[in-house]
């Protein structure tokens, strides 16, 4: 009787065993098929690169310095609130979100921003935004929350004037804005119009206030932008198509590297080559941060756009920047704002680098909407035109220069680069 109890019990456990061992191959199996060779072969240096371009390294947005209030709630549902009231403009029908619309990845798809009048650009898309250390095209703000207070007084923008947006916020917005920042500061008796940058009449009216209301407008003024900002801040891109090819080429997931087209691939590998987009376009929001003269032709030839090297000198001067009273940051936390040379020649006729992420969806193109389709911005680089105000930074043809090669792309090329571009696009997301 034993010695059958332990013939079964051994056969029992061989055959437990040969079970296991069946479960374990199965899993290798499937681990093997899932784990397919990649499709695309790229260096060992394109695939780090690849790896740094992803979204995910982008990491938490950076914590702005000069608003303390950013990643409060409270003071991104009053962000919310004035992102959206038209009563912030002179004829009460401009919004913040008239021209960085929801549904138009939060830009308005217009050649020039159109606001009370027409402005001269392009109005950029406010995600990634906190990512930048400087806003605009020229660079004129160092923050989002000073960012969000030039259009409310611009003639062609808002067209509002400071004193009615203290008055307006302390009529319809007091007591939220008493539960982010405190207690409202004594105003005193505010004429009805006034402001530093609006009419001769609203200049004058500002130069009679007490040196104390100005102070207490500029502080509420100031918070207004912080609100939003704190709003704007929730506003981001989402991963791509892009983003999963890269991670699957950095993982070793050749199936995961069926996401993008062959066509799409080539366009990328050129993107990463011999089209030299990655000098400037890099990183995870396919971004430089940085200013340059690519020779893009002025809207207007007559009067070309002088852009960084104006936008410099406003915000050195700007009294809502980084190094002002109304920021919340200490001195030695501005250094972007400390170290600029304000006269640096190449600064003439530069723009910032937009991030290309979601670029397909936003045409037209460059900061005055000279170019209609992605196809024309390539081509525009690989012709490298001379710039008609400043130096243009692009290699011209039959150029030697030891910095840039001349970018080389043929018809095709063009096209595989542009449909590259249209894998960048994801979702916008807003955090709750």
């Amino acid at each position: 009787m034993n010695d059958d109890v332990s013939s079964a019990k051994t056969s029992w456990l061989a055959g437990a065993a040969a079970l296991v061992a069946g479960c374990l191959l199965t899993v290798a199996t499937a681990q093997a098929l899932d784990k397919t060779p990649l499709r695309d072969r790229w260096s060992a240096q394109e695939t780090a690169t690849l790896g740094t371009m992803r979204l995910k390294e982008a990491g938490p947005r950076p914590v702005d310095a000069s608003n303390a209030y950013e990643q409060r709630a409270d003071a991104a549902a009053l962000g919310r609130a004035l992102f959206n009231d038209t009563r912030l403009s002179r004829n009460g029908q401009v919004a913040c979100a008239s021209c960085h619309s929801a549904d138009k990845q939060f830009q308005d798809g217009r050649q020039f921003g159109q606001g009370l009048g027409i402005g001269k650009r392009r109005t950029m898309p406010v995600m990634g935004a906190a990512h930048s250390p400087f806003l605009f095209w020229d660079g004129r703000k160092d923050s989002t929350w000073s960012q969000a207070l030039g259009p409310l007084e611009d003639a062609a923008e808002h067209g509002g004037n400071r004193v009615r947006f203290v008055k307006l916020v302390q009529a319809h917005y007091k007591e939220q804005y008493q539960a982010v920042f405190g207690p409202m500061p004594a105003l005193g008796k505010l004429p009805d119009d006034a402001s530093p940058g609006g009419t001769e009449a609203e200049r004058a009216a500002w130069a009679a206030m007490s040196a104390s209301s100005r102070d207490a407008a500029n502080r509420v003024f100031a918070n207004m932008g912080k609100a939003i900002a704190a709003f704007e801040r929730n506003i981001s891109y989402g991963e791509s198509r892009f983003d999963k090819y890269a991670e699957a080429t950095v993982s070793g997931d050749g199936r995961g590297q069926e996401v993008l087209s062959p066509q799409e691939v080539r366009g990328l590998r050129l993107f990463l080559t011999k089209g030299q987009c990655v000098t400037c376009h890099n990183g995870p929001m396919l971004t430089d941060h940085a200013f340059h003269n690519t020779g893009v032709p002025p809207a207007d030839r007559a009067h070309p756009d002088p852009g960084r090297a104006e936008g410099l000198k406003k915000l050195l001067q700007d009294e809502f920047n980084c190094l002002g009273r109304y920021s919340d940051a200490k001195a030695e936390q501005c250094g972007e704002l400390q170290f600029l040379a304000a006269n640096d020649p190449g600064q003439l006729a530069a723009f910032r680098t937009p991030s290309l992420r979601n670029v397909a969806e936003r045409a037209p193109y460059m900061h005055a909407g000279q170019f209609t389709t992605l196809e024309q911005v390539v081509q525009h680089y690989a012709a490298s035109p001379k710039a008609v105000l400043g130096h243009s930074e692009l290699a011209q043809p039959g150029e030697k220069r030891s910095d840039r090669q001349t970018i080389r792309l043929s018809p095709a090329e063009v096209q595989d680069v542009a449909a590259f571009l249209g894998a960048l696009t994801g979702p916008v997301v807003q955090a709750k």
